[in-house]
């Protein structure tokens, strides 16, 4: 059941999670997990001491939270650029996936049906897009390409590839 907001400005994703504190703390103890993981743990074990910041930072500013990873940290390009070539496979995916939602979970991340079922989209949409990615050798967007943003609502329209 839908309540009535009030005269309030309605929230970003980004600030309905709790902020960058939240992002932050929930992407570190995913990394935990995922480093620990027969699956997926050999993809990530080379990860740079910095990658789980630049992701915090990179969900975030997707959620609406300040823009850490564009203005400093790389571009949505670069982000892409990162996966090209690995050959993900739909079971690494699924594997990020059950991982990220469970320490969500854990950390009680908000449990109501709008934030999970606009965080769970975006997590199902840009892993997605990151397998599509990862079987590419050239970068298939333009190096300016804006950042997603995602909100509250619907996502726009069938994926088309160029």
């Amino acid at each position: 059941m839908k309540k009535e907001m009030s005269n309030k400005p309605i929230p970003t994703l980004y600030e309905w999670a709790g902020g960058m504190p939240v992002f932050e703390e929930l992407i570190r103890a995913f990394y935990d997990k995922v480093v620990l993981d027969d699956l997926i743990g050999p993809i990530f074990k080379h990860m740079s001491p910095s990658h789980q910041l630049h992701v915090a930072h990179f969900i975030a500013e997707v959620f609406g939270g300040p823009k850490l990873y564009s203005n400093g940290e790389g571009s949505h390009a670069a982000m892409i650029q990162k996966h090209l070539g690995k050959h993900l496979k739909e079971v690494h995916r699924q594997r990020w996936v059950q991982l990220l939602l469970a320490t969500a979970d854990e950390m009680n991340l908000p449990a109501d049906p709008e934030f999970r079922a606009a965080f769970v989209a975006y997590i199902e949409w840009g892993t997605r897009i990151a397998i599509i990615n990862s079987n590419e050798t050239n970068l298939p967007v333009k190096p300016d390409e804006p950042m997603p943003k995602w909100g509250w609502g619907e996502p726009g329209g069938p994926y088309q590839p160029e």
